[in-house]
């Protein structure tokens, strides 16, 4: 084995490694990387530099072409899912597992309509590239228990899913139960990414192996895929747990760190068995005693991050919304 010569090579030996970014250079420079995540937030970033204004141009045409077949949204929203697809397609060939796309976080509390959303993804990512293998689809669905039922039947049908924006062990209970093919528990909340200064007084880092005790202790597939992470400490202190998805900005910072530096950092999953709960937890036929056991959960603060992200991501959504809208009245005015 070759010795590891910085803190990402460290990381790399316990955890599975994936890139938080839909920048295909970040994939080549620091890669291998095993999946690619992906969101709202992310697609604005990314469909934002100049050297996407073809891709733009192009996805919008598409969509104006295809919104027979696809009713429901509108043009706009069916250009912001072509555009997003198209980036991943792009990092695809730089890693080796899962592109994970976002469904439309307006949807985050309709069953119905986050499922008919995911399906239509699958359908345009087999328009745009018919041999791309749907194996190699995530789909990252809000952790609401709407959210999370889509999942059930998104699972159920073969296709893999991702339950972002997890807070709490109440939610990933049910994510494995509806055996969801990863949770993506945040450990910060969003907003510290948005707003300048801004830091979270109640990290959620602990969570992280307690729910990954727990899914081993049921025997679950399910595994955990920490998230909104802000500094290379988090990181190394997390390990051990199955996956972590990390930004480009950190994914240079660990690059640039030696290797002590990760050993340096107190390990969560050596600290010894966390506090959690072992016994398995039924929700899935039970909508009154999941939402009484999410709200009271950390007397409510999960629901509230959980609302609070969703609505941040439901900005960004508006932010894509109006790009391709821009662009859709210059193709519509030529």
């Amino acid at each position: 084995m070759t010795t590891p010569q910085t803190a990402l090579d460290v990381l790399r030996q316990r955890t599975i490694v994936d890139c938080d970014t839909m920048d295909e250079q970040v994939a080549k420079t620091f890669g291998p990387f095993q999946d690619c995540t992906s969101n709202q937030a992310i697609a604005f970033g990314e469909l934002s530099k100049p050297e996407h204004k073809d891709l733009i141009t192009a996805s919008v045409k598409e969509a104006i072409e295809l919104s027979p077949k696809f009713p429901g949204p509108t043009v706009e929203e069916l250009a912001v899912e072509i555009a997003t697809i198209k980036l991943a397609l792009k990092i695809a060939p730089h890693i080796t597992g899962h592109i994970h796309i976002q469904t439309n976080p307006y949807y985050s509390y309709s069953t119905t309509k986050t499922f008919t959303n995911a399906w239509r993804i699958i359908h345009l990512t087999q328009h745009l590239h018919p041999t791309f293998p749907q194996s190699r689809l995530c789909l990252k669905i809000p952790s609401t228990w709407e959210g999370l039922r889509a999942c059930a039947l998104l699972e159920a049908s073969g296709v893999g899913t991702l339950a972002t924006t997890l807070f709490t062990r109440t939610q990933a209970a049910l994510a494995a139960e509806v055996r969801c093919t990863y949770v993506a528990p945040y450990v910060n909340q969003l907003k510290v990414h948005f707003e300048p200064g801004s830091t979270d007084p109640a990290r959620l880092l602990p969570l992280c192996p307690i729910i990954q005790k727990y899914y081993h202790a049921i025997g679950s597939q399910t595994k955990v895929l920490p998230a909104s992470l802000t500094s290379t400490d988090e990181i190394l202190s997390l390990a051990g747990v199955h996956h972590i998805t990390i930004t480009p900005a950190l994914l240079q910072q660990l690059a640039a760190l030696p290797a002590s530096a990760a050993t340096a950092v107190p390990n969560l999953f050596d600290a010894g068995p966390p506090v959690g709960y072992d016994a398995p937890v039924a929700f899935q036929d039970d909508e009154e005693g999941y939402q009484l056991a999410f709200s009271r959960e950390g007397r409510g603060e999960g629901e509230g991050r959980l609302g609070q992200t969703v609505s941040i991501f439901c900005e960004m959504q508006d932010q894509l919304v109006q790009m391709m809208g821009a662009v859709l009245k210059g193709v519509r005015s030529g």
